[in-house]
């Protein structure tokens, strides 16, 4: 399971445009150039963004979409403020509902544009902020027609009802989300690979939401797995076992699809003389070494 553990890190997803803004505006114009307007780093910041729409298909021979940006509004990519000539043509949002939404709308060809914010970059553990960066409320745009990214979650306890675990599946439109490398810590390095981020609501960190940790959608199969344990922090703390009331598990979509997140209610503890919780255990046990096509399957 700690091979799957990463600390927090710049993520190449949804996309990343700007961190700790107000004022987000977008304009999209009939060609499918986007303008987004906003203030960040003390003025007002006109980007350009254009030439990326869903995701693929995990493929080591191609590259993933990815968002062409321009932050001079133009002058860089044009030699002009191409960001004076932008008339919006995106009407009124009629997509999914998404979390974290700042503002959306819905071109005249049927896709959608959204600018999300999340505090995705945290301290794990529960632990107060204590890198350059933790806390930060990160500016995502997307562009996707179509069907979301779908974040599966299921709960259970490991090693016989010693600890609670949950485990799940990300897919975008039937196939599993994955990259193919990460670094010793877990963090992708590869545009295909996503890592999600679980949260936890009043645990023995305190009360409120405290950010557990994050892992990786795994490859082949998509699947993830994590068991509520006690760790180490990087600085040698000993943290307790982060289970709580509620989990969120939130992910940035593949490509330029947007972020998606799951929350429920946490389970109780274990019964082993519950026979209701034995047959849970047994049937869960049973649904991860179906999910797990190619992985290896989470401790029972």
């Amino acid at each position: 399971m700690a091979a799957f553990a990463v600390a927090p890190g710049v993520a190449s997803a949804s996309q990343l445009i700007a961190r700790n803004t107000s004022t987000e505006r977008i304009a999209v114009s009939s060609s499918g150039r986007a303008l987004l307007t906003y203030h960040g780093r003390g003025r007002l910041q006109r980007v350009l963004v254009w030439g990326a729409l869903n995701a693929g298909a995990p493929d080591e021979s191609r590259a993933q979409a990815e968002f062409r940006v321009d932050y001079s509004g133009g002058w860089s990519t044009q030699g002009k403020a191409v960001w004076k000539s932008i008339r919006n043509a995106c009407g009124p949002y009629r997509g999914p509902q998404l979390p974290y939404l700042v503002t959306a709308c819905t071109a005249a060809d049927g896709s959608h544009w959204a600018v999300q914010r999340w505090q995705r970059n945290q301290a794990n553990f529960g632990l107060p902020p204590w890198r350059p960066g933790h806390g930060a409320f990160e500016l995502r745009l997307s562009h996707w027609r179509g069907a979301l990214p779908k974040l599966e979650v299921w709960l259970d306890w490991s090693y016989g009802g010693r600890w609670h675990h949950l485990f799940g599946r990300l897919t975008y439109r039937g196939q599993p989300v994955h990259g193919f490398a990460t670094t010793a810590t877990g963090d992708p390095l590869d545009r295909y690979g996503r890592v999600l981020y679980l949260d936890t609501l009043d645990s023995a960190y305190g009360q409120g939401w405290r950010r557990e940790n994050g892992f990786v959608a795994r490859n082949p199969d998509g699947t993830f797995c994590y068991g509520f344990v006690p760790h180490v922090s990087e600085e040698g703390e000993q943290r307790p076992a982060g289970n709580g009331r509620r989990y969120r598990l939130a992910v940035s979509g593949p490509g330029v699809t947007p972020d998606v997140v799951w929350e429920g209610e946490a389970l109780h503890d274990f019964d082993p003389a519950n026979p209701n919780d034995v047959a849970r255990e047994a049937g869960m046990n049973a649904l991860q070494r179906t999910l797990a096509t190619g992985s290896k399957p989470c401790h029972a």
